[in-house]
């Protein structure tokens, strides 16, 4: 493994087709503003480095990142990129994850519009995150202690574990398959449009219009807040533990609730049950 301490790197392609490098204290930075620092390469370790230049970690394979920053200069970080571990750092560029496979990110900071695109195989765990259009169209997905502020996320995505997370995200989960939340709370507009296998467990949900168009899907033991207009044209199987505001046309399944405000019946294919639970 060859180690490289304290330097500063700011050509075109400084370190390309690198092989078993580890770099320390570096900086990737500087007046001649070069791309693609690492484009290429195969098992290298970042250390404490500071990336302020564009498209460090493209092409690459078996990659570790920790205790570093990238800015948010340096844009689209990490794309066509297997096999990484990211911990301890800074993510603060646009579009900093992309059509990548097998990645973990631990106790990281993300400030970045359109992350996480077409990302296969990921574990995220103590995160907090700022995002529009986060994690689109990703699959086979655990998320664990995640904070995230933004809008449009998790949209097409499959086959995801939620647990302990808080998310605060218009049109979350539109058009996602086989997603399981676990004692997380979800405040949205316009939650999970368009969903399939949906379940939700023991989660706080706020906001108006949420799960309309779903297919199975499913709630236990849920809080909803201010919620209204809920379950339009959705096939479910919900057992809720609070008043929900008002209640619109559920297609087909049992919604169990302890006070609906208001019952909206209106299309004469809405055969879901409503069953007003003694408390």
């Amino acid at each position: 493994m060859q180690i490289i301490e304290n330097m500063t790197f700011d050509e075109e392609r400084a370190l390309y087709g690198s092989r078993d490098v580890t770099a320390r204290n570096c900086s990737f930075d500087g007046p001649a503003d070069g791309e693609s620092a690492f484009k290429e390469s195969r098992n290298i370790t970042a250390e404490n480095c500071y990336f302020n230049l564009r498209y460090p970690f493209w092409h690459n394979s078996g990659l570790v990142i920790s205790n570093s920053e990238m800015t948010e200069n340096c844009r689209a970080a990490l794309w066509y990129t297997d096999h990484a571990e990211i911990s301890d750092t800074k993510l603060h560029g646009i579009k900093a994850l992309r059509e990548c496979s097998d990645i973990t990110i631990r106790d990281c900071d993300v400030i970045s519009p359109e992350f996480g695109w077409s990302v296969n195989n990921i574990t995220m765990e103590n995160v907090n995150a700022v995002s529009e259009y986060f994690m689109m169209r990703s699959e086979n997905m655990k998320f664990k202690n995640v904070e995230l502020d933004g809008k449009y996320s998790f949209q097409y995505i499959k086959n995801a574990e939620f647990e302990n997370c808080k998310f605060i995200t218009k049109d979350a989960f539109w058009h996602g398959e086989n997603i399981t939340v676990r004692n997380s709370t979800i405040k949205s507009e316009y939650l999970a449009w368009y969903s399939n296998g949906l379940t939700l467990i023991d989660c706080k949900i706020i906001g108006t219009q949420p799960f309309c168009y779903c297919k199975n899907l499913k709630l236990i033991n849920c809080e909803m807040t201010d919620t209204d207009l809920a379950f339009e044209k959705s096939s479910v199987d919900a057992d809720i533990i609070t008043p929900v505001i008002s209640i619109k046309n559920p297609a087909s399944g049992i919604i169990r609730v302890p006070k609906v405000g208001e019952i909206i019946r209106t299309d004469p294919e809405s055969k879901g049950e409503i069953i007003i639970k003694n408390t």
